[in-house]
């Protein structure tokens, strides 16, 4: 399969997105659609989940019509393609069809591996669309998100949307886009707050952040409201982990300044001033303290006890009373 420029890559005869991520995937097929239609709007689209691509139906797809027009045919979850339709699927991509894009979707990993090595040896067109598990991973989207509407985010306004919209891309992408249109100049913190208050509020992150700082009541109140709003134990355990070992990495590092303490610890330069105000009162026993805290409510969250909301408030507790381990010392 002949390699095309870049203008052209989104027709090459095979596109291969894979992932989990099921907003880039719903992405790459769509880029690929409004290439085709650009370039004959008369396109034929034919979207199928795997179960519908049974063994014939491609070489009924791709065969030439009376009116030669352009197809993009996509078929989801490729890894689920039975042993026969896979067959008909490599034979294809031997020999692609003119003006017809095939579009795989792929979750990845061994199943279906044979056709995933397949089409890349052909020399499909490959998009990377990985779930998106990691927090740090969800803050770049974001901020790729507002470089692709040409507007500028300040780095506390994308870290407070993903602290107040969560992990869904979708809802993330969709409130880039309603803050985007909405709001003129630079977004900021402020502008973020204005327009989700409540769910900042409610997320997991200012739950963990009233637990470092000493805040029993307010860090309970937020959990409380997180909880009743939906947010998922695991999110607050992990939210609450990652503000203790930010404690724990900021008072062991050798000061200097917060870019130079930033390329050290890999955090952003304004979360070092944020977790130094948070600091003040802790010393390391009380960090060990509250990492076993954080441990423990980790494993009543994930099965190891009858009450996920109990654990979950013991350990904000545990962790507010370490934040105060300097005073009362």
């Amino acid at each position: 399969m002949a390699k095309k420029s870049a203008d052209e890559d989104l027709l090459a005869s095979v596109t291969l997105a894979v992932g989990q991520e099921e907003l880039l995937l719903d992405r790459a097929v769509q880029e690929v659609v409004a290439a085709a239609r650009a370039a004959d709007a008369d396109t034929d689209v034919r979207d199928l989940a795997s179960d519908q691509l049974q063994p014939g139906t491609l070489a009924e797809l791709t065969s030439p019509s009376l009116f030669a027009e352009r197809k993009v045919v996509v078929v989801r979850n490729a890894q689920d393609l039975s042993a026969d339709t896979i067959k008909d699927v490599k034979a294809y991509l031997g020999a692609p069809a003119e003006e017809i894009t095939l579009v795989l979707l792929h979750a990845g990993g061994v199943k279906g591996k044979g056709l995933l090595d397949a089409a890349r040896k052909a020399g499909a067109r490959e998009v990377a669309c990985p779930k998106m598990t990691k927090p740090a991973d969800r803050l770049a989207f974001v901020r790729q998100e507002f470089r692709a509407t040409g507007r500028s985010a300040t780095p506390e306004a994308c870290q407070a949307l993903v602290d107040a919209i969560g992990s869904d891309l979708r809802e993330l992408a969709s409130a880039v886009s309603q803050l985007t249109a909405d709001v003129e100049g630079t977004i900021d913190e402020a502008v973020v707050g204005r327009y989700y208050t409540g769910r900042a509020e409610a997320s997991s992150f200012t739950v963990a952040d009233r637990a470092v700082e000493g805040r029993a009541a307010e860090a309970l109140e937020a959990l409380r409201w997180s909880l009743a709003t939906g947010v998922a134990p695991v999110m607050i355990t992990s939210a609450l982990a990652q503000g203790v070992r930010a404690i724990g990495k900021l008072s062991s590092a050798r000061g200097g300044r917060p870019a130079d303490l930033a390329r050290e610890l890999g955090m952003p330069p304004w979360k070092i001033d944020r977790v130094r105000q948070q600091m003040r009162g802790w010393t390391p026993d009380g960090v060990a303290v509250a990492l076993r805290a954080v441990a423990e409510a980790d494993a009543g969250v994930k099965g190891g006890g009858d009450d996920s909301e109990y654990a979950l408030e013991k350990a904000v507790v545990a962790i507010a009373r370490a934040a105060r381990s300097r005073g009362r010392g």
